[in-house]
């Protein structure tokens, strides 16, 4: 995991030999601006006082240098030992109880800065497994009851797993009750939420993303499909626990999951309205970025297998099985995915009044013909099982593994905070 950090003006670099705070007011470096008062000389990344990387990681910690396997291996090891990392330890609530939980809890129950770990409502394998302690009792739908809990149990952050506690507004009564929160507001989970607006996002801010037409209407809905002809793919716009997407390969099938939809309201309110997109052929992937509502650094890659059925056949779930990395991303494709759909979809929700702060996950589609990445959909969490994976590599990084971990506990704080 290389910390190339990113943000709404382009990449931020760091070069040696370069004076990396005498910078213009444009341009971040290390999402880090001394004082008026800090009188500031040519240094180079050899001799940057430990001082300075606590405040960078620890004050704006979500900017690291793009050259900072350079940098890191120049800084002394007193200052990656877990030095910058705030020194007070915290209780920690995890909010689901999926394998995508117990894998953040597997990674929070090892960091020293966490001196304990709550997951509610978890599940038997958390509790067995000892990474966590589970609170079956706590009704999570309930703000005022999650809330009350955190008081209680002197709870320094709460992590949300699930899709529907964020677009419930979990976070946004946490944050307002003063509980540190990694987490969306429901305003920016509309990114995951509705199809419709992440479509129009994706418009209006030229983001690459499949063509397609929104329908509350089933007969135009299926009009359209028979002008468009098959294969094609239909979309409920809301949450629908992964399974909302049908790739119909036959016009029949399409007009089938079109009367699921908006005739039969299979999906409740989520299917009140379907978005029918076009075809894409090749590979998809899935891609994870940390964000602070304006800078945005690259985590890892991963792919989900979606199909119910042994040889990627069947219907579509929320997912069979995840391997991490994803083989077809490449350092360039990453760069791509960064600079053409991360990041423009960071500005475009600033611009739109709507400062996204969290975890981005990005469905992606590679096309076959073009080899360019396209964005298929957007999470606001964590994905599961994609997580589950990315945190066991993440896990088995000798050496350098505990380091990192503490360092992104430290960006998560922040973030929270």
């Amino acid at each position: 995991m290389d910390f190339a950090a990113y943000s709404i003006r382009g990449p931020l670099k760091l070069a040696v030999g370069h004076d990396p705070y005498a910078l213009s007011n444009n341009h971040l470096c290390c999402g880090w601006r001394p004082p008026a008062s800090c009188a500031v000389s040519r240094v180079s990344s050899s001799n940057i006082p430990s001082n300075v990387v606590r405040h960078v990681v620890r004050d704006s910690p979500h900017l690291i240098a793009l050259n900072s396997e350079r940098l890191r291996s120049s800084l002394k090891a007193s200052v990656l030992d877990g030095s910058i990392v705030a020194e007070d330890k915290i209780t920690v609530l995890v909010i689901g109880g999926g394998g995508r939980e117990h894998a953040l809890c597997y990674a929070l129950n090892r960091l020293p800065s966490c001196v304990s770990v709550l997951c509610a409502p978890g599940n038997v394998g958390i509790a067995q497994s000892g990474d966590a302690t589970c609170v079956s009792d706590l009704d999570i739908s309930s703000s005022d009851a999650v809330i009350s809990f955190c008081h209680k149990r002197a709870v320094g952050m709460v992590v949300v797993g699930p899709d529907a506690p964020l677009v419930a507004c979990l976070a946004n009564d946490l944050v307002k009750a003063g509980i540190p929160t990694f987490g969306p507001s429901s305003e920016t989970a509309a990114l995951e939420g509705s199809k419709d607006f992440m479509k129009k996002l994706c418009d209006k801010y030229n983001i690459p993303t499949a063509k397609y037409r929104t329908f509350m209407d089933p007969v135009e809905a299926k009009q359209y499909v028979k002008d468009q002809g098959a294969p094609i793919v239909i979309k409920a716009d809301g949450l629908a626990a992964g399974k909302g997407v049908v790739v119909a390969m036959s016009l029949d099938e399409a007009f089938e999951a079109i009367d699921c939809m908006l005739v039969e309201g299979s999906f409740g309110s989520a299917g009140s309205q379907v978005i029918i997109e076009e075809y894409l052929e090749g590979e998809e992937a899935s891609f994870f970025a940390l964000v602070d509502g304006e800078n945005a650094l690259p985590l890892e890659s991963a792919q989900d297998h979606k199909r119910v059925g042994d040889g990627d056949v069947g219907p579509n779930t929320g997912g069979m099985g995840a391997d991490s990395p994803a083989p077809i991303v490449t350092e360039e494709l990453k760069r791509m995915v960064m600079e053409s759909i991360i990041i423009p979809t960071v500005k475009g929700m600033a611009a739109e009044g709507r400062r996204f702060v969290g975890v981005l996950y990005a469905g992606l589609m590679i096309e076959k013909k073009s080899g360019l990445p396209k964005l298929i959909e957007y999470n606001v969490r964590f994905g599961d099982p994609e997580c589950q994976p990315a945190e066991l590599r993440t896990n088995s990084w000798a050496g350098q593994a505990k380091r990192k971990r503490k360092i992104l506990f430290s960006i998560v704080r922040y973030l929270a905070s």
